[in-house]
């Protein structure tokens, strides 16, 4: 006789709830995964903070930083969102970008979320071109760290 077969109950990335025929109050589960779409799907967050804000929206997201407290204690690196009055957390996985709109600067997410540095600038005099150099160096290095340019 052959085994019986088993499905997950959510989906491997972000752990969105599936349904199963004949499933009673499916409408929760469809309503879990479209608010957890919601808030991933082209994701911004308001900011980073180790705090919940004291006024939040339905509809923001933020990202927890190290030494998270109150309600987000132990939820360091994670992804807030508020939904329906409530704090949900998602876990970052690798690849996953966010555009933190308190600076206007995309992060990316591999092992930490990383954002790229302002190359400094060449101020001119003689030493031009190694400033040159190493202001294009720089440029080539944030590039690589949001993931535009490859690894050497």
């Amino acid at each position: 006789m052959s085994d019986p077969v088993t499905f997950d109950n959510v989906s491997p990335r972000f752990a969105l709830p599936l349904l199963y025929s004949a499933q009673a109050q499916k409408e929760v589960f469809v309503n879990e995964a479209f608010a957890l779409a919601d808030a991933l799907l082209h994701c911004s967050i308001e900011g980073e903070a180790a705090a919940p804000p004291a006024s939040p929206s339905d509809g923001q997201n933020w990202l927890v930083a190290a030494g998270a407290t109150g309600e987000w204690a132990g939820q360091d690196q994670f992804l807030a969102c508020r939904q329906s009055g409530n704090w949900v957390f998602i876990p970052p996985r690798d690849g996953m970008r966010v555009f933190d709109i308190s600076t206007q600067q995309q992060r990316f997410f591999f092992g930490a979320w990383r954002k790229a540095a302002s190359p400094m600038e060449p101020v001119g005099g003689i030493t031009v071109d190694a400033e040159a150099r190493t202001a294009i160096n720089d440029l080539i290095a944030a590039l690589r760290v949001l993931g535009i340019f490859p690894s050497v």
